[in-house]
């Protein structure tokens, strides 16, 4: 800071003298010019008051002695609770210190010498400025602190969500998160992309607001988390976002209906993103559905009875989409299907075309085929368990 010429003993003594009615008469201007000030809580409006008069008697010991270091600016706001800066924001603490510094520019110059008025305005000035520097540097500093406790509590509740055990701090976890009433929700998993966790998940959050999406995000080694809301389309959600996650599958799981359902759509997504190399050839990102018969290979039992409730029903054996889809994938052919059959092509076309409604698998698809073969297995040794054994049959 420029160092100012030091005004006299007593001048100093005659504002130090007005500095508690300078201090009242600023408190007011606040409270008559602000509309905010009125809805503080009464220990807030009291603190404000504290504020007011530690700046006035922090400026008047600057006065008295320039050589004070710069950041004693800063120490105006040292008494006031640190949930101060959390119920007061930024633009109104600055006019807050707009209205003090108003009060104490007009004031305090006309209880100094005649020739030190001049002074006395232009310490308040300069004054002033390092007191907005110190404001600024309370807010950058809470504002810190604040990411941090937010991401701290973003990896909590995803790794609730994750392990499926919510606990009893979950709801005002989600709460303060300001998720409690995000509707339509998707878990999306990927590779972490290189870097620090702050480098990472930064830009998957501005993508995120960009888009008008909500995100959680937690990173777990080489693999990182995105609970997503609110949705309609889950694969279209994760298709916005999936530039934001390393190399490799991105997997998304189904859409359910809010933070508190999304441990079945985390799950689905992480069995589904640990099987996904067994299927290359899926888009990124792809469905954790899509990625059934690879879940099954990989031993998700969900993923089988998933397949063999495909399967049953439509494709029961002796129906004729059922005994179509078995002949069909031994034979590989519309030809050979026909003939086995006894049936017209035409005919096989068209109930392929119906397996495809019923089960929105494409037998001329390699990938569709094999998962439908996997979902008529898993039917078939389903029912094999559940038929009663011959009377003769009595074991050993």
């Amino acid at each position: 800071m420029v160092a100012h010429s030091p005004v006299s003993d007593a001048s100093m003594t005659a504002i130090h003298r007005a500095s508690s009615a300078m201090a009242t008469h600023a408190s007011a201007r606040v409270e008559s010019r602000h509309a905010w000030f009125s809805d503080l809580a009464a220990d807030d409006r009291s603190w404000i008051g504290v504020i007011a008069q530690d700046g006035i008697r922090s400026f008047l010991g600057w006065l008295r002695d320039p050589s004070v270091d710069d950041s004693h600016a800063i120490d105006i706001f040292a008494n006031a609770p640190r949930e101060l800066a959390r119920r007061i924001t930024l633009e109104q603490t600055l006019d807050l210190l707009r209205t003090v510094i108003e009060v104490v520019e007009e004031e305090a110059p006309q209880h100094a010498r005649a020739e030190e008025r001049a002074t006395v305005r232009e310490a308040v000035l300069r004054y002033a400025r390092e007191v907005a520097f110190g404001a600024a540097h309370v807010y950058a500093r809470a504002a810190e602190s604040r990411g941090a406790w937010d991401a701290r509590l973003e990896s909590l509740v995803v790794d609730a969500v994750v392990r499926g055990e919510p606990d009893e701090s979950l709801g005002s976890r989600v709460n303060a998160l300001g998720w409690a009433e995000v509707r339509g929700v998707t878990v999306v998993v990927g590779s972490s992309p290189a870097g620090g966790e702050s480098s990472v998940v930064d830009p998957l959050r501005r993508a995120a607001r960009h888009a008008g999406l909500e995100v959680l995000v937690s990173v777990e080694g080489r693999r990182m988390i995105a609970i997503i809301g609110p949705v309609t389309d889950p694969i279209e959600a994760a298709t916005t976002l999936a530039d934001h996650f390393g190399p490799g599958p991105v997997v998304c799981g189904p859409k359910v209906p809010h933070l508190y359902a999304a441990g079945r759509s985390a799950r689905d997504a992480i069995r589904g993103y640990e099987a996904a190399p067994a299927a290359p050839q899926l888009p990124r990102p792809t469905r954790s559905d899509d990625l059934l018969a690879a879940r099954a290979v990989a031993g998700d039992d969900k993923a089988r009875r998933a397949l063999a409730s495909i399967a049953t029903g439509t494709l029961d054996v002796g129906s004729p989409l059922g005994d179509t889809a078995r002949t069909y994938l031994r034979t590989g052919s519309l030809e050979g299907t026909a003939r086995e059959l006894f049936v017209h092509a035409n005919t096989v076309r068209y109930r392929l075309g119906r397996i495809l409604d019923a089960t929105d698998l494409d037998l001329t698809d390699t990938h569709d085929a094999f998962a439908l073969r996997l979902a008529i297995m898993f039917a078939d040794l389903e029912a094999g368990r559940r038929a009663p054994r011959p009377r003769g049959d009595v074991g050993l």
